[in-house]
């Protein structure tokens, strides 16, 4: 680890992190807070999924919907107007709704095959941006002066690496670079993920094996083809499993840096009750 005890995490002049786990426990706000003490560069793995890797793909999607209105289309042919999505770290939306739901077109839904390849070209977006982790705390640095880093990841990121393996080249290179944070939520915090996600259902990435497996699940259990699928029933019935499939990954994961717990994130209200809490979980860990 970049910082093997307490007292090298507390006398580091740079202190660089990567925070991962299920969307809503909190790395945002970790990150925030951090952020605003004006000595942390923040860096938003969604936010340079949306602005670099899927920006053009997710202006070209809002244009291709614009296009089957014909005041718009004119427009649009004319060069009179311009449509691109308004992404910030506040509001990542356009990077949800490109990803997209699956099922009945008059619903909202997109043809399995096509929602599929939204997947793919999200894992490869995202595993690009994760490794450019290393070039944005130089950069934060270097450029802007920042003596602190912070990489917020997305959700999904333990769909893309294999934890056992010693030599895995994501999270090889992700813990050259910073000290790796889970924030390990518990059956309480599940539960309440699941009940703001049937509230207000959003798109998600999946691996694709488990993908594929939920998918023909659902049409088996519910006796239908994918046209008659709901988007949203889909997508709420995946979310708990995806939330059990992914436990065992965040926490096989857990041995590549330290860990944290929701709770602990939910209360922190300065730099130092993270720069303690941090402290606290290098002396806890269990060397790798």
């Amino acid at each position: 680890m970049l910082y093997p005890t307490a007292d090298d995490w507390r006398a580091a002049a740079r202190k660089k992190v990567l925070v991962y786990g299920m969307s809503g426990l909190g790395k945002t706000h970790m990150s925030t807070l951090l952020r605003d003490s004006g000595k942390w560069f923040h860096y938003s793995i969604d936010y340079r999924i949306g602005t670099r890797y899927l920006g053009e793909r997710i202006a070209d999607n809002a244009k291709a919907e614009a296009m089957k209105v014909p005041f718009l289309r004119e427009l649009l042919l004319s060069d009179s107007i311009y449509i691109g999505s308004n992404i910030t770290f506040a509001n990542l939306s356009p990077v949800a709704t490109y990803l997209g739901k699956p099922g009945d077109p008059d619903r909202g839904g997109l043809p399995f095959a096509d929602y599929c390849d939204r997947q793919e070209q999200f894992r490869q977006a995202e595993i690009a941006a994760l490794m450019d982790t290393g070039y944005f705390a130089d950069r934060a640095e270097r450029l802007y002066g920042y003596p602190h880093f912070i990489c917020d990841t997305g959700g999904s990121i333990c769909e893309w690496v294999d934890a056992d393996d010693d030599s895995d080249p994501l999270l090889g290179e992700l813990s050259r670079q910073c000290l790796l944070v889970w924030i390990k939520g518990d059956a309480a915090h599940t539960q309440e993920l699941i009940r703001r996600f049937d509230k207000a259902p959003k798109p998600m990435a999946y691996q694709p094996e488990f993908l594929l497996r939920v998918w023909k699940e659902y049409l088996i259990e519910n006796n239908c083809v994918e046209a008659d699928v709901d988007p949203d029933a889909f997508i709420r019935w995946t979310y708990a499993q995806a939330l059990a499939h992914r436990k065992p990954r965040y926490e096989a994961m857990a041995r590549w840096g330290v860990t944290v717990t929701a709770d602990q994130v939910s209360a922190l209200r300065s730099p130092q009750d993270f720069d303690d809490l941090i402290a606290n979980a290098v002396s806890a860990r269990t060397p790798m």
